[in-house]
């Protein structure tokens, strides 16, 4: 029988080596290095989980994940880790470049596909939506957006999402791709069934081997490098660029670069690069 939460201490403690044990076992499985100043943060995004499972320490826990007594307790840990910042049009120059670049002719005549590979909870892949139905104006496009985090993902799939996470959406975007909530759902907005169905929400961890996803116009992958190391930081360009078209575009966050890791991608402004 599991304890009642309340039968247990309001914080766990965690040692140096307990940490280290699940600073590697992120590495490993997501790339990302969690530095030792976000000890709190683990602490305080996994106490509550080891209570609920009656877990007493963390080297149990940890033990429990490798040895898989749990099912799904590694995606749940690396969905509490994983950091998930966003919202809607952020950077919003990128939205411009996009616009401007679905707008040439040669685009309009063809199948246009973009993946956003840090979906997060949906904000992102759906301003990206926003552009290309609103540029492309028929069904000539489709967009596959990805995360590492199952959690955010079924988020993203909802749509729904309060008034104020909207507020830097156009205003006729607004009017013409999301609903607004009326009664119980006053103060929240959704996004239309027509553009969420044309977007394909899928977990995808960049540092394992990716799945077959087809060739595209438009990667994004935004403010997401900045959390692996160098040598994790190359390995997921090098797999990513295999699914950009010779002469797509590749966007990064504003903070990141992707100057000294491959050969044939030319800046084409900071933070968006054409490969060659």
């Amino acid at each position: 029988m599991t304890p009642a939460i309340s039968e247990y201490p309001v914080s766990i403690a965690i040692d140096d080596q307990e940490f280290k044990q699940f600073q590697q076992l992120l590495l490993e499985k997501t790339g990302i290095f969690l530095s030792p100043v976000k000890k709190p943060l683990l602490t305080g995004r996994l106490n509550r989980r080891l209570r609920e499972l009656g877990v007493r320490s963390y080297a149990d826990y940890y033990r429990a994940i490798v040895l898989e007594e749990f099912p799904d307790e590694l995606q749940i840990l690396i969905n509490c880790l994983t950091t998930n910042e966003t919202a809607f049009f952020r950077e919003p120059r990128h939205f411009d470049f996009l616009r401007d670049l679905c707008g040439r002719p040669e685009f309009l005549k063809r199948m246009v596909r973009v993946w956003c590979a840090a979906a997060s909870s949906g904000e992102e892949p759906y301003s990206i939506a926003m552009v290309l139905a609103d540029t492309l104006r028929h069904d000539n496009w489709e967009l596959i957006a990805s995360d590492v985090n199952s959690e955010v993902l079924d988020q993203a799939r909802v749509g729904y999402y309060a008034l104020q996470r909207g507020a830097d959406i156009p205003k006729h975007y607004l009017q013409r791709y999301c609903l607004k909530g009326v009664g119980q759902h006053a103060g929240a907005f959704v996004i239309g069934p027509e553009l969420r169905g044309n977007i394909r929400f899928q977990r995808i961890n960049l540092v394992e081997p990716l799945p077959a996803l087809g060739q595209f116009d438009v990667i994004f992958l935004r403010n997401a490098l900045i959390y692996f190391p160098a040598d994790i930081k190359l390995h997921v360009i090098e797999q990513t660029r295999r699914f950009l078209k010779l002469g797509g575009h590749f966007i990064v966050g504003h903070s990141e670069t992707l100057l000294g890791t491959v050969s044939d991608f030319k800046p084409v402004s900071p933070s968006i690069y054409r490969r060659i």
